[in-house]
């Protein structure tokens, strides 16, 4: 027998594909460890979905769901969720132009890249406690959620959109302040240095060195916040803050499912429909 004879089935053998996943074992441990730690969370939680399955819990459920079959079309009821969608839109779009508010201001004292006495290497007493108590407004704002402020403010001002557009204020207000900080300072900041060094003012060296690298990121991230919002407004209606989702409760706690499943409906629409806006608008922009 020749030496290639005897060869080749040796290199057939080596060549051929290994039928056992060499990292099968880790993979097995990683899994066996998140199982270890899950479960306890779980416990804890009081998860327990097999109880939606209880005879008890489940003729009420299948009832509910079949009420949502036709949906309610009729045009008294459309023109009122029609409203309701409006002024849904309404309240995200003013939350948001309120949050801009106070965050751009928050900002522009938050940026290192701003502040004069950085020039020479460290930043002066004063700027730096400046710039660290508004980091921890910043913090403040945006670690409470909008459905606890809209709590606190259906309190205060009563039930409607104002508790709305002021919870989304100050909860996205925090979040944008946060994030444009830190697009802004981690972009280049040569022409911003180069501008204060010769003369020029926090906001020349804003608007003609930051403002003009990041307007495109900013901006994007400006319109996927709103679509956000349009989410929050709808789930603020269920505390009594107005819009779609306060329609909603109320058709719910009536049991009426076919006007729950019309808005269910048009807010998966609205919801798309913003979705292909902040995609739109983000490929103008990039």
């Amino acid at each position: 027998m020749s030496k290639e004879t005897t060869a080749g089935p040796l290199v057939a053998r080596r060549s051929s594909p290994v039928s056992r996943d060499p990292a099968w074992s880790s993979r097995v441990f990683w899994a066996l460890a998140g199982l270890v730690v899950l479960w306890p969370l779980l416990v804890l939680s009081e998860f327990r979905p097999w109880i939606l399955f209880e005879p008890d819990n489940l003729r009420p459920t299948l009832k509910f769901l079949g009420d949502f079959f036709p949906p309610k079309v009729s045009p008294e009821f459309l023109a009122l969720v029609a409203r309701e969608t409006w002024r849904t839109v309404a309240i995200a779009t003013a939350g948001v132009a309120l949050a801009l508010v106070i965050a751009i201001p928050l900002t522009l004292i938050s940026v290192r890249a701003l502040s004069l006495s950085a020039l020479s290497g460290r930043m002066a007493r004063l700027p730096f406690a400046v710039r660290f108590a508004v980091r921890g407004v910043l913090i403040l704002l945006r670690s409470v959620p909008e459905l606890i402020w809209a709590l606190v403010f259906v309190r205060v001002v009563g039930l409607g959109p104002t508790a709305g557009v002021i919870a989304i204020a100050l909860t996205y207000g925090g979040m944008l302040g946060k994030v444009y900080a830190e697009i802004l300072e981690s972009g280049d900041q040569y022409a911003t240095t180069a501008l204060m060094r010769n003369g020029a003012g926090r906001l020349q060296a804003f608007f003609y060195g930051l403002l003009p690298q990041n307007a495109a990121e900013l901006t994007s991230y400006t319109v996927y916040r709103w679509e956000c919002a349009i989410r929050s407004s709808a789930v603020l209606g269920f505390v009594g803050a107005g819009g779609l989702g306060q329609q909603m409760d109320t058709s719910m706690k009536m049991f009426a499912g076919s006007e729950v499943a019309t808005m269910l409906i048009v807010f998966i629409l609205l919801v798309a429909a913003a979705d292909a806006m902040s995609a739109w608008l983000r490929r103008q922009l990039g």
